[in-house]
C-alpha cells in the first residue's frame, strides 16, 4: 500500500505541510458548519486530496457568449422551426422577467447555495426545447425533464436568440466543485463548460481580490481550492474573480493602501512627495558639488607643485 504524502501542493513550486493543511482545514469547515460548502478529504494514488464546491465571482468587463447546443449535439431547425425558437425565447424571457420581479429582496443569496441550489436550476436550452416539442409525445414525464437539465444559468440568464452575448453581473456569484489537485487551467475550463460558454480559457484568469483593495493573480499551475484554503474561508476578506486575460491588473498591498483614498487625498500625497524629491535633489547638488570643488581644488594645488619642480 502506498504511504500518503506528507504535502500537498499549491504549485510546482510550493508544497504545504499535511499537518498544516489539515489545521487550516478544519478552520475552514468550523466556519463552513451547516453549509454546502464544507470540504471532504480522501486518499488518491497515495495523494491527500480536498474536494468541494469553490465560489468564483464574476468580474467580466466585456461579454462572453453562450453555446446553442448542449453536449455536442446539433439540430437543423426549419425557417418556422426556428420562428417557434424565437418565440419560446420571448415567452421565457419575460417569465424570466416575472418571476425576478417577484422574488423577494434577499433571493440573490440563494446562489451561494450548492449547485442544485434554486438560484443555479439546470434549465433547457433552446435546441434542448425544440427536441422536447418535437418528441414530447415519445417521452416519459422523467425523459423530458432530463432532456431539460442540459446546462446552468448564470444569475438567471439562460440562453436566448437575442442575448446570447452578454456580460455577468459584475460582483455576482457562481460556484464549482473542484479538488485540491486541480490546477487553474482546469477550474476555469470546469467552470465555462458548466454554462456552456463559447470563449476559450486561455481569454480568462482567476485573481484572488482582498477587501483592501491587493490584487494576486492566480498562477497558471497554481491550485485554487487550496490558494482558498491558505487564505481562509472569510469572502468578506478575499475572493476570487474570474476576469478577461488582458484586462486583469496585479495590485500589491502598499499600492492599495492609497488606492482607497479620496483623490483630494492622493493629490496632497503626490504634492508632499514632490516636495521631498526636490529637497532631495537639493542635497544631493549640493553634496556633488562641494566635491566637484575638492577635487578641482586638489587638482590645482597638484598642478602648482609639479610647476615648482
Amino acid at each position: 500500500m502506498s504511504e500518503v504524502q506528507s504535502f500537498v501542493k499549491l504549485n510546482e513550486e510550493k508544497l504545504i505541510p499535511k499537518p498544516d493543511i489539515l489545521t487550516l482545514l478544519r478552520t475552514y469547515n468550523c466556519y463552513h458548519d451547516g453549509k454546502n460548502f464544507q470540504l471532504r478529504t480522501r486518499e488518491e494514488d497515495g495523494e491527500l486530496l480536498l474536494e468541494g464546491l469553490l465560489n468564483i465571482y464574476w468580474g467580466l468587463r466585456r461579454p462572453i457568449r453562450l453555446q446553442m447546443f448542449d453536449d455536442n449535439e446539433r439540430f437543423r431547425l426549419s425557417r418556422s422551426e426556428k420562428s417557434s425558437v424565437v418565440q419560446q425565447s420571448s415567452a421565457e424571457s419575460n417569465n424570466n422577467s416575472l418571476s425576478r420581479d417577484s422574488r423577494p429582496a434577499g433571493g440573490e443569496l440563494g446562489v451561494q447555495e450548492e449547485e442544485d441550489s434554486p438560484q443555479l436550476l439546470r434549465t433547457r436550452s433552446d435546441a434542448s426545447f425544440m427536441r422536447v416539442q418535437r418528441r414530447s409525445n415519445t417521452h416519459s414525464a422523467r425523459d423530458l425533464q432530463r432532456l431539460r437539465a442540459h446546462r446552468f444559468s448564470i444569475n438567471g440568464h439562460f440562453y436566448n436568440h437575442k442575448t446570447s452575448v452578454f456580460t455577468p453581473a459584475y460582483g455576482s456569484v457562481t460556484n464549482v466543485r473542484v479538488n485540491s489537485s486541480m490546477t487553474t487551467g482546469q477550474v476555469l475550463n470546469l467552470l465555462l463548460h458548466k454554462f456552456r460558454v463559447e470563449n476559450k480559457a486561455e481569454d480568462f484568469v482567476l485573481y484572488m481580490v482582498h477587501e483592501s483593495g491587493e490584487r494576486s493573480r492566480l498562477k497558471v499551475d497554481e491550485r485554487p481550492l487550496v490558494t482558498r484554503i491558505l487564505y481562509g474561508p472569510c469572502e468578506k476578506i478575499s475572493k476570487i474573480f474570474i476576469t478577461e486575460a488582458d484586462l486583469g491588473e496585479e495590485v500589491t498591498y502598499d499600492v492599495a493602501q492609497y488606492i482607497k483614498f479620496e483623490i483630494p487625498v492622493l493629490d496632497s500625497f503626490v504634492e508632499k512627495l514632490k516636495e521631498e524629491e526636490e529637497r532631495e535633489i537639493t542635497k544631493l547638488t549640493q553634496k556633488y558639488s562641494a566635491l566637484r570643488s575638492m577635487i578641482l581644488h586638489q587638482l590645482e594645488d597638484r598642478g602648482h607643485a609639479s610647476d615648482r619642480v
